[in-house]
């Protein structure tokens, strides 16, 4: 299956372009038109194809699909309470996270723990 090989892209464009003075939407901006300026097609002599056409590699894998219905959080986002959290005031009232239990912060729109949105 051939997929595009956005880390080679970044690195390329990086390389030949000053980012400075440059915010970072004026940058993404410069970086898709760059992907889709046109530039001579190297299997076809005298045509063109966007940039992004030669960043198409040939991987051996099939893609990940995600099922909402059946989605376990991986674990990645975790209570920075461990390290020290200066909102980390705990709720008294019995507050705790819908979906993990975690007690919250008053001020909490995301759980630490498991990172669901709170109401």
């Amino acid at each position: 299956m051939e997929v595009f090989d956005g880390k080679k892209a970044a690195q390329d464009y990086m390389s030949k372009h000053t980012l400075a003075f440059s915010t970072p939407e004026l940058t993404l901006m410069r970086f898709a038109f760059w992907l889709g300026d046109s530039v001579p097609d190297p299997k076809n002599e005298g045509k063109g194809i966007p940039r992004m056409m030669t960043y198409l590699t040939e991987q051996d894998f099939q893609p990940v699909l995600i099922d909402d219905d059946k989605y376990e959080p991986s674990g990645a986002v975790r209570s920075s309470a461990v390290v020290g959290n200066a909102y980390n005031e705990q709720r008294t009232d019995g507050n705790f996270c819908s979906e993990c239990g975690t007690s919250l912060s008053a001020t909490a729109k995301f759980c630490p723990e498991c990172g669901t949105t709170q109401d």
